[in-house]
């Protein structure tokens, strides 16, 4: 079919990229300072450049905005956002396009018949946990779409076998962004689920269907009985809903101490000093959860989210004995395929030679027996 024509004879097709061409020209004159400055030798600097003392700074500014003390976060404008989407050049095998976590099937049915701790792999950042016969479920999310980007896998489980086989559930939330906390997923949890959160996020998660919501700050600790207690732990990070302004809720990760295992949910963040201070300050952990997900382009991603081989250091800063990656293989977020950063982590271990058996990298689905 022809092109319409407009009254000055030219076809609509030409005037439409004629006016793409022009954005694309006014917005590589305008190429954003970090992409033009950035490279791995600099970010590295900038790094070692912080104080491990910040992480004890306060972090709420007058307006009441939450920040990383030891970096603030570069401030992000729309076209530093629509000059990513609109001119990523970065290309993947077809292998690395194509590779994707297994689904493992009878989860349910496989779940009801396990015995001892274990940790399941639901999917993204969701996690169920169960030590000494007490069930965690991290960062639900259970839904099609985390608000626009859709799922590239299923959950392991529907979250109505999930409620009929694990009536009592705690429920840790990293942060506010719609991948990790998600509103339907929520409402259909127990009412009576106790709820842990950053700060600001009480309320919110309130009207989501909960009534023992306890919110807490970095470095706060709760002592929930029989020898178990939680800490609340810095990242670098940042929140946003469209019913939240920017950094109006707290952002973290979690250490859940008990007398048989610890465990680290690290939630979303970039590489920081954290990985050095938590590992000096609580040695002994077990399964440290590191985020794996939407590190490219590296220029845009790399003070909210760790590349491998960040994930890897800060892995071994921490002094834990395994690596279980999470965020990778259900969302695609970043310029990398939802799969790759599995098949990078994989392609990691082997060029480097580090113990593979250290490193546990899941299918969904999957249920591993904790030492």
């Amino acid at each position: 079919m022809r092109s319409r024509k407009n009254k000055g004879g030219f076809p609509g097709r030409a005037l439409v990229m004629s006016g793409l061409l022009l954005l694309a020209g006014g917005m590589f004159a305008c190429t954003p300072k970090e992409k033009q400055t950035f490279t791995e030798a600099l970010w590295e600097e900038q790094v070692a450049q912080t104080r491990i003392s910040d992480l004890y700074a306060p972090h709420v500014a007058e307006d009441g905005r939450f920040f990383a003390p030891w970096m603030p976060m570069p401030d992000k404008s729309f076209l530093d956002v629509a000059w990513w989407k609109l001119t990523s050049s970065t290309s993947y095998t077809q292998e690395e396009q194509a590779f994707l976590p297994a689904v493992l099937p009878d989860t349910a049915e496989r779940l009801a018949q396990t015995k001892g701790d274990f940790i399941l792999w639901v999917g993204h950042n969701t996690f169920l946990v169960r030590v000494n016969d007490t069930y965690w479920l991290t960062d639900p999310m259970f839904s099609k779409r985390a608000l626009v980007p859709a799922r590239v896998t299923p959950p392991a489980l529907t979250i109505e076998a999930l409620t009929r086989l694990v009536p009592e559930v705690n429920i840790l939330i990293t942060h506010n962004h719609y991948d990790h906390l998600d509103r339907a997923t929520m409402k259909q949890l127990p009412p009576d689920a106790r709820v842990f959160v950053p700060l600001g996020l009480k309320r919110p998660v309130e009207k989501m269907n909960k009534t023992d919501v306890r919110e807490m700050d970095w470095w706060e600790e709760q002592d929930l009985g029989a020898g178990v207690r939680l800490i609340c732990l810095p990242v670098q990070h940042w929140s946003q809903r469209i019913t939240q302004g920017r950094n109006k809720t707290l952002w973290a990760s979690w250490l859940l101490i008990t007398p048989d295992v610890t465990l680290y949910f690290g939630g979303d963040t970039g590489y920081f000093k954290g990985f050095e201070e938590f590992g000096r300050k609580f040695p002994g952990i077990d399964y440290a959860f590191m985020a794996t997900t939407a590190y490219h382009p590296r220029w845009f991603m790399a003070y909210n989210h760790m590349n491998i081989s960040e994930a890897v250091r800060g892995f071994e800063e921490l002094g834990a004995k395994y690596f279980v990656p999470t965020q990778w293989g259900t969302f695609h977020l970043g310029d990398e395929p939802a799969g790759y950063p599995g098949l990078d982590l994989a392609r990691y271990i082997a060029e480097n030679q580090v113990d593979a058996s250290r490193f546990k990298i899941m299918d969904i689905g999957q249920i591993l027996a904790m030492d």
